[in-house]
């Protein structure tokens, strides 16, 4: 064997060992895949985007919801020229359109009369947009259900009468029975109240009564419920009879 024959086979013998030795030490990194760090870091960053989608879906609070009903009766002034004064929210549910269109059922004072309002608010957050869509009167609180409900026994009103569902005690009345519905079911899915289809109340001695037909959702099923509910002189509400109707 010449010199430079054996030349050529030690430096060949020292580059395999070379690339041998570096490949065992770290193949990840060497070859080109992502190392166990770079995977830890992905990862991390993938968690982070599903925490921020997360959090991003809480988007309204009591007091955001408060804001928009504000926001509905002032623009309803300005247009109008009333006077009306927000007493409270009574019922809300939002639907996804191009943003979000709030569905706000309002009870406000007029005049010194309480008076039920449905009001359609269209918030675009990200342009910084929010209108008042529609603003329309739905009805008067009634004095039957209003504050003194169940403290006094009035006779003019004795025995059961219609009143009706878009009442704020009715609709307290009616969100009392699907909880207590909800907290004696077994079933995975929560139950949601849609539409008070009928309303009756009563009151008698120092309680009043509500017999109610309740359509309600439960895992994207429809089903009505014929309800009794009692309140009593302190503002308590109890579920008193409740059965399935199949009409």
């Amino acid at each position: 064997m010449s010199f430079r024959t054996l030349l050529i086979f030690c430096f060949t013998a020292l580059l395999v060992l070379f690339l041998s030795s570096a490949v065992h030490h770290n193949p990840e990194e060497k070859l080109g895949f992502c190392s166990e760090e770079v995977e830890k870091e992905n990862n991390n960053n993938n968690n982070q985007v599903i925490q921020m989608t997360t959090l991003g879906g809480l988007q309204d609070s009591n007091s955001e919801i408060h804001s928009l009903a504000q926001f509905a009766v002032h623009e309803h002034n300005n247009k109008n020229n009333a006077l009306l004064e927000l007493v409270r929210v009574v019922k809300q549910q939002e639907q996804v359109v191009a943003g979000t269109m709030h569905h706000l059922t309002l009870e406000v004072m007029d005049a010194g009369k309480k008076k039920l309002y449905e009001a359609k608010v269209w918030v675009k957050p990200w342009m910084n947009f929010k209108e008042l869509q529609e603003f329309t009167h739905v009805g008067d609180v009634p004095s039957f259900t209003s504050s003194d409900l169940g403290v006094k026994k009035d006779e003019q009103v004795s025995g059961w009468r219609s009143v009706p569902v878009h009442d704020p005690v009715v609709q307290d009345a009616a969100n009392h029975a699907i909880k207590t519905i909800q907290q004696r079911s077994n079933s995975l899915f929560p139950y949601e109240l849609k539409e008070i289809i009928h309303a009756n109340a009563e009151v008698v001695e120092t309680s009043a009564k509500f017999d109610m037909l309740l359509k309600v959702n439960r895992g994207g099923k429809e089903e009505k419920f014929k309800v009794e509910v009692h309140k009593n002189n302190e503002g308590g509400f109890h579920l008193n009879q409740m059965e399935a109707d199949h009409s």
